[in-house]
């Protein structure tokens, strides 16, 4: 423990005083100007092919360290178009004038597939969401926010018990995230045991996301889900600020903000610590959560940049438990009842966990450039479940590294990148008798050492008639250790469980028709192993039985922009068959039990669009927009027999046929903004047999606010709003094929918030 605290105090000293003693020592530097009106832009997005990225200041200016003149900087700012510079000079300072055009989620740079290229020019279904995005609504969660993308579904089981589901992929993930890899500033989240505690994070600690669907993402190894990045706030160059805000709300919801930001031309700096509770829209359903976030990045030369990131976290939350579907409509906000029920067992989660993770970014030349990050992780859980009481500790470390390099092959640009990532946890999971909600009789203590790693390569051609080919493979293997050492009226033991390395390729072809359109279409294989909570389940049986799923993905779509730029569109059609599909069931106390079912053919249609009315930062009426996004889910069980019944043909459990956000967004000159948003979901299958289902809904909330600037140092926000404005009652986060009928977990009523932010700047 002591080794520990010693740790934390020299990491934190650390990342607080190395960003402000290095610079760097050639920059390549300009202004970003509007171009009607040539007045200076702030916060515009400067991105070099080489990866090197810059914010600009309240003047317009920029300064971006680089090794060598980049083959392509990208300038990229949300209401105007994305302006790509080919071969910038380092001799001269820039001018670039950026032209206002449609506000929207669309025109950006991706990282995620480590080529720097805008989304116009990229070949896969992807989706951004911007940290305005996330400020939408009350920041208790990015749910509301992660759901106005079309073919992902997040949801709560209960407050900060989160789930995500991306093209139906919850159907295996009875709680917590899996099947899904996340990143935070390039660094893994996503555990060795293939899980992800997204709720150890919160909300403020997330400038933008990046989803990227499906088994497309070869470079980030097995999964037949998708990737998610996660990238962290960021002080603006030259921003030194104070910031503290406080949001109240309804059923007992405060939440409370400090950040501190520091920001040179070549180094930042990002101090903030979050407290959030809540007591609660249903019995034992209580949040109490502090978030301590440390990030930092600086760039001692002009080859290398540095980062850092901590995550101190202190969670404790409630499950509620099911309700069957009487109960759900006698009284949604009571909790489990029964002999083991969530309040008479206090059902809760309690979770202690340290985060730290470092990412290097060192270019050698012109051409070749290197990105490596390593990351640990100690967490502690008690957990008393309403069947039984666990208590584990993980400890855990890992890596990745990635080489690329731009060449030339008879005059065809040329991007090879390779390289691999690895990851070592230990588990010591301990399970006891719940006696109403105390420490019972031991009933298992073992030990588990999961491992996993994966190599891979990828080739990106930019071909003749604006055509870009990718090619891309990963080779992918898992290991898990289990080591028995007590288990009542049963001896110990010793189980290995090799899932066999499997190649998961992927290759993409995109055509830009015009600097307005590009079409693209992509063939990927996916390879999900089965996690450790799926192998060794929570009433501590082994199910030795379990293959990891494998699937192939065929996708294309159109994304662009029309009406002179007022009108962006983003649509991808695909065709995903999943083999030795993965499925859940409870047993009679609630244990989740795990089995391979076959195949499943899932279907489907995504499309977003956005339509600026007005754009006219002079006028009174500065901004004016709609927009919306749609999913069509055709997902069935091709082949799927339990025992005498066969649930062939019937819809995939937990997914919506038919799924719709849509919003509404104006700001004014004198700082008033309102945002409107309203979801819509089909009926959704509660079970594999299709016999129950949970209704449609629509949902809508609102938020008013005014942000002004106070003088020259300080600026407020005042903010209030509105969620499930008509009172709707449905139920988010169900719990698929449930023993005993207890699918419904039902979401809060009609609830207020209002807020305020201080800001002073130096």
């Amino acid at each position: 423990m002591i080794l520990i605290r010693y740790s934390f105090t020299i990491l934190v000293f650390l990342l607080m005083l190395l960003p402000q003693a290095l610079l760097a020592q050639e920059l390549l530097s300009g202004y970003v100007l509007r171009a009607d009106t040539e007045q200076p832009l702030q916060g515009v997005t400067i991105t070099a092919g080489t990866g090197e990225q810059g914010i600009s200041n309240e003047n317009g200016y920029f300064s971006l360290a680089v090794s060598t003149s980049p083959k392509r900087i990208v300038f990229s700012y949300v209401g105007y178009k994305t302006e790509v510079l080919l071969n910038p000079s380092t001799e001269q300072e820039l001018r670039v004038l950026l032209q206002p055009g449609a506000a929207n989620l669309q025109e950006v740079v991706i990282t995620g597939y480590e080529t720097n290229r805008p989304l116009l020019q990229t070949a896969g279904a992807v989706s951004y969401i911007e940290r305005e995005v996330i400020e939408r609504f009350d920041e208790s969660s990015i749910v509301r926010a992660v759901n106005m993308v079309p073919g992902v579904r997040m949801e709560e089981r209960a407050p900060a018990s989160y789930r995500i589901s991306i093209r139906g992929s919850s159907l295996r993930s009875p709680y917590g995230i899996r099947n899904v890899k996340l990143y935070y500033n390039g660094i893994p989240f996503t555990e060795a045991n293939g899980t992800t505690a997204l709720n150890l994070m919160d909300p403020s600690n997330i400038g933008s996301i990046e989803v990227l669907k499906g088994p497309t993402a070869s470079i980030y190894g097995a999964g037949t889900g998708g990737t998610v990045l996660l990238e962290p706030r960021r002080a603006a160059p030259g921003e030194e600020s104070l910031e503290v805000g406080a949001i109240v709300g309804s059923y007992g919801f405060r939440r409370y903000t400090a950040t501190a930001r520091v920001g040179a031309e070549r180094s930042n700096i990002l101090v903030q610590y979050a407290k959030q509770e809540y007591d609660g829209h249903r019995q034992q359903s209580a949040v109490d959560r502090e978030v301590l976030l440390l990030t930092s990045e600086f760039k001692p030369s002009d080859k290398r940049t540095l980062s850092a990131n901590l995550i101190y976290s202190d969670l404790y939350y409630e499950l509620p438990g099911g309700l069957t579907q009487e109960q759900y409509a006698e009284d949604p906000s009571q909790a489990r009842g029964g002999m083991f029920g969530s309040v008479a067992q206090n059902a809760s989660m309690n979770q202690k966990s340290i985060h730290v993770g470092l990412k290097q970014e060192y270019s050698f030349n012109a051409s070749l450039r290197n990105t490596t990050s390593l990351y640990g992780l100690h967490r502690f859980r008690n957990h008393p479940f309403n069947t039984d009481y666990e208590r584990n500790t993980n400890q855990e470390f890992g890596g990745r590294t990635s080489f690329a390099y731009d060449t030339q092959l008879g005059g065809i640009g040329a991007t090879f990148t390779a390289g691999g990532e690895f990851q070592r946890g230990f588990e010591a999971a301990r399970t006891y008798d719940n006696n109403g909600g105390n420490v019972g009789d031991l009933r298992t203590d073992d030990e588990v050492v999961a491992k996993s790693g994966f190599a891979f390569a990828q080739a990106e051609f930019e071909l003749p008639a604006n055509f870009i080919a990718t090619a891309a493979l990963s080779l992918n293997d898992t290991k898990y250790e289990i080591t028995r050492l007590h288990q009542v009226n049963s001896g110990n033991y010793t189980y290995n469980r090799n899932l066999e390395a499997v190649l998961s390729p992927r290759i993409s072809l995109l055509k830009q028709l015009t600097d307005q359109v590009s079409v693209h279409a992509n063939i990927s294989s996916g390879f999900s192993p089965p996690t450790e909570e799926e192998i060794l389940t929570s009433d501590g049986q082994l199910n030795e039985e379990l293959e990891a799923e494998k699937g192939t993905n065929y996708e294309t779509g159109i994304r662009g922009f029309a009406l002179k730029g007022k009108l962006n569109f983003d649509v991808v059609g695909y065709y995903f068959r999943l083999k030795e599909t993965i499925v859940s069931r409870q047993d009679v106390s609630s244990v989740a039990i795990f089995r391979n079912v076959g195949n499943t053919d899932q279907k489907g249609v995504e499309a977003s669009l956005c339509y600026t009315l007005l754009d006219e930062p002079t006028q009174q009426l500065s901004q004016l927009k709609v927009w919306g996004s749609y999913t069509y889910s055709h997902f069935r069980f091709d082949e799927y027999q339990q025992d005498e019944d066969d649930y062939s043909g019937n819809k995939l459990t937990g997914v919506a046929p038919h799924a719709a956000t849509a919003g509404l967004d104006f700001n004014t000159r004198f700082g008033l903004y309102f945002n409107l948003t309203a979801n819509y979901s089909d009926e959704i299958p509660m079970n594999d047999e299709n016999t129950v289902y949970a209704d449609s809904y629509v949902v809508a909330g609102a938020r008013l606010g005014l942000k002004r600037q106070l003088g020259q140092h300080f600026g407020l926000e005042l903010f209030t709003g509105v969620d499930n404005v008509t009172d709707e009652k449905y139920s988010l986060g169900n719990d698929l094929n449930a023993f005993g009928g207890r699918f419904f977990q039902p979401a809060p009523g009609r609830n207020y918030y209002g807020g305020v932010r201080l800001k002073y700047t130096l």
